[in-house]
């Protein structure tokens, strides 16, 4: 299976980096191929621009190699999965910032003719999994509605196909852990990811 890792932190040595390298190692471990895309890395702009938006329900919604990169990738995926860092309760501007720029009309989804109803165009996707870090307890990261996880299992998983399954591994109040239970984390993700079928 081909997976789509996408990663979003700034700095390279941080515990989001160590997830996404263990992430991979699983995922590898398990037979699959694995593609990284470290946005930060590449120097994806997060911002839409304008000529972005005007070509947005044209015939060419996609105006950046990059964009068209990663849209390519998704398109060939039949996993996608996300390592980043909550922040302000979402996703960083960079993972938002990608979804909005890569996941547009014959990428995501479709406009049926007849209806002008949407339509998801992200059949080839039966995984979605999400590893993120939290700084808050899990208690207020339900309270403030974990919004990050809602786009990626909910919104997202709308444009793939009806048997998707979603993944979730988070570990809250992660500056408050002990370096044994970061390590321990990082083994149970990628474990479960090796078992990924």
């Amino acid at each position: 299976m081909l997976v789509a890792l996408i990663l979003a932190h700034p700095q390279g040595d941080s515990y989001c980096h160590s997830l996404a390298e263990r992430a991979a190692a699983g995922l590898r471990a398990g037979g699959h191929e694995v593609v990284v895309v470290d946005l930060y890395g590449q120097g994806f702009r997060a911002a839409m621009t304008g000529e972005e938006r005007s070509a947005y329900h044209g015939d060419e919604p996609i105006c950046d190699p990059l964009v068209e990169a990663s849209a390519d990738l998704i398109g060939r995926a039949e996993a996608l999965v996300f390592v980043y860092p909550t922040w302000w309760t979402g996703l960083p501007a960079i993972l938002k910032g990608w979804l909005e720029r890569v996941m547009v009309p014959g990428v995501a989804f479709r406009f049926d003719e007849r209806s002008g109803k949407v339509r998801p165009a992200l059949s080839n996707i039966r995984h979605i999994v999400g590893v993120s870090t939290y700084e808050e307890t899990h208690s207020a990261v339900r309270i403030t509605n974990d919004n990050g996880r809602r786009t990626i299992t909910r919104a997202l998983r709308v444009n793939c196909g009806f048997r998707t399954r979603t993944h979730w591994f988070g570990i809250f109040d992660v500056f408050d852990k002990s370096d044994l239970e970061r390590r321990e984390f990082a083994g149970r993700v990628e474990r479960e990811l090796t078992e990924l079928r």
